[in-house]
């Protein structure tokens, strides 16, 4: 015996190696080695490597026993896949971009099928991934204010929707939604959502939210310069079915955007990012067939904590950097791991938005409370809280010095504080037109600006608007960034 094998098994490895070393092959002796002709090998980085063998080659050696033969058909490692207990950095990437990719294809596809000027020119939209919760989990390059904001709308359209006592949601369902209080911006940015189901249990949301020319209002592009309630802005729509259940209904939502300008415009454009929504699904589907759903689901969470990983580093690594030129700067140290900045910005009335950003260099977090901002405003540059948060979200993902998506991450190691009734958390009624293209802008100043990484940027988004009683054109007209 050798090593406690019965005599028979170690004469037949001395066999083995032997002939094997005749061949000029030099082989493990604690390993099983089959020489077969190789047709195909099908690789897997989550399961084992399955190799497909033809029959009968001459040089074949069928002879040797095998205790694993590997299947017929590749595909079959499908039905044995592995869910993944921690990522795998090459797959991580590929899912990463395959997310990504999804939400653009969204993007082209809305961008094609629309027929306003403002989103097949301006490309004023933006199209998002959503986990069953609502938290982001990838979006194309498309506009900041839309994606950090879009999440609070999926949110708030789950409890709508969802909630005990409620209709719920099933297959073949669209959601709009425009309202402020529902997780919106301001008007003009209509919302479609869409479930994704699979097996009759959602896995994923996928939405898509428009600048849409007109939806009513006191003047033509539903930008009114001198509104003073929200329903001086046009139609405010909470939530609202454009498809229940499959079928469409188009009595309802041209019963809903009576007010608008140019409604065949509007419906042209809903029914464009409900197809949008319907490309994405199609993607999604064909990941999960490819992939599992259980597998998808694992990466879309790896996805989402790698970036809360990016950016934990960031605060930390900006936070260490602070507290050693404590003596020098403007922070005050509160202890030897967190640091307190502040900064503040004036609206062109004298409101102020004020923040103070805690850092804390230990465990990577943020808050950033907005206390001593000032009360709302009689006019149109409130902003609602959603939008404070895309303000932060963007600065912060802007901060981050790898290639990570914009999602759900970036914002676990970071707290709000956001007092309600101050012009950043207005009332229901509240005008907010300006609040998404002017009061964005200030928010992200004075987030840079706490965070010492650039000087304030021309601080609005330049809004040109003209139209009649038929129709109404919005247009916005760039200025200058900060140096930093």
């Amino acid at each position: 015996e050798r090593g406690g094998e019965p005599s028979a098994v170690a004469a037949e490895r001395a066999k083995r190696r032997e002939k094997h070393r005749d061949d000029g092959r030099i082989e493990d002796p604690d390993a099983t080695l089959r020489k077969l002709p190789l047709e195909r090998v099908f690789v897997d980085v989550n399961v084992d490597v399955d190799v497909d063998v033809g029959g009968g080659g001459a040089d074949a050696d069928v002879s040797e026993d095998v205790s694993n033969p590997a299947p017929s058909d590749a595909g079959t490692s499908l039905s044995r896949r592995r869910v993944p207990e921690t990522p795998d950095a090459v797959q991580l990437s590929i899912f990463s971009n395959r997310f990504m990719g999804i939400a653009e294809q969204m993007g082209r596809t809305l961008q094609r099928t629309s027929v306003s000027t403002n989103i097949k020119e301006r490309l004023d939209f933006s199209c998002a991934l959503f986990d069953p919760s609502g938290g982001l989990v990838a979006n194309a390059p498309h506009v900041p204010v839309h994606l950090g904001a879009m999440s609070s709308t999926v949110r708030w359209q789950i409890d709508h929707w969802c909630g005990e006592g409620k209709e719920g949601l099933r297959p073949g369902d669209v959601l709009v939604t425009n309202h402020p209080q529902a997780g919106g911006s301001h008007l003009p940015d209509i919302t479609v959502v869409t479930p994704v189901f699979r097996d009759g249990t959602i896995v994923f949301f996928v939405a898509s939210r428009g600048h849409h020319a007109d939806v009513g209002g006191q003047t033509p592009g539903s930008m009114p310069p001198f509104s003073r309630s929200i329903e001086d802005e046009g139609v405010a729509i909470k939530a609202f079915k454009l498809v229940n259940g499959g079928v469409y209904d188009e009595e309802g939502v041209i019963a809903l955007l009576r007010g608008s300008r140019k409604l065949a415009d509007n419906l042209s454009d809903l029914n464009a990012q409900a197809a949008a929504n319907r490309r994405g699904i199609a993607l999604l589907d064909e990941l999960i067939d490819e992939h599992g759903l259980e597998t998808v689901q694992a990466y879309m969470r790896f996805v989402q904590q790698n970036a809360e990983l990016a950016v934990r580093d960031m605060l930390k690594e900006t936070a260490r950097g602070l507290l050693a030129e404590t003596k020098e700067s403007e922070a005050s140290s509160e202890s030897r791991d967190r640091v307190r900045l502040t900064a503040e910005d004036f609206m062109d009335d004298g409101s102020r938005v004020s923040l103070t950003l805690t850092l804390d260099a230990k465990n990577g977090s943020a808050t950033f409370d907005f206390t001593g901002t000032s009360p709302e405003v009689y006019g149109n540059w409130n902003a609602p809280p959603a939008v404070t948060s895309a303000a932060v979200i963007y600065c912060v993902r802007c901060l981050v010095n790898q290639e990570i998506p914009l999602n759900e991450g970036c914002l676990a190691p970071i707290a709000f504080v956001i007092p309600t009734g101050s012009f950043l958390a207005p009332s229901e009624r509240a005008a907010v037109v300006g609040g998404n293209v002017l009061t964005s802008q200030r928010v992200t100043d004075v987030c840079l600006a706490a965070f010492r990484a650039c000087a304030n940027s021309q601080g609005c988004m330049n809004n040109l608007t003209f139209g009649d009683e038929t129709f109404g054109y919005y247009e916005t007209i760039g200025g200058g960034a900060g140096a930093g």
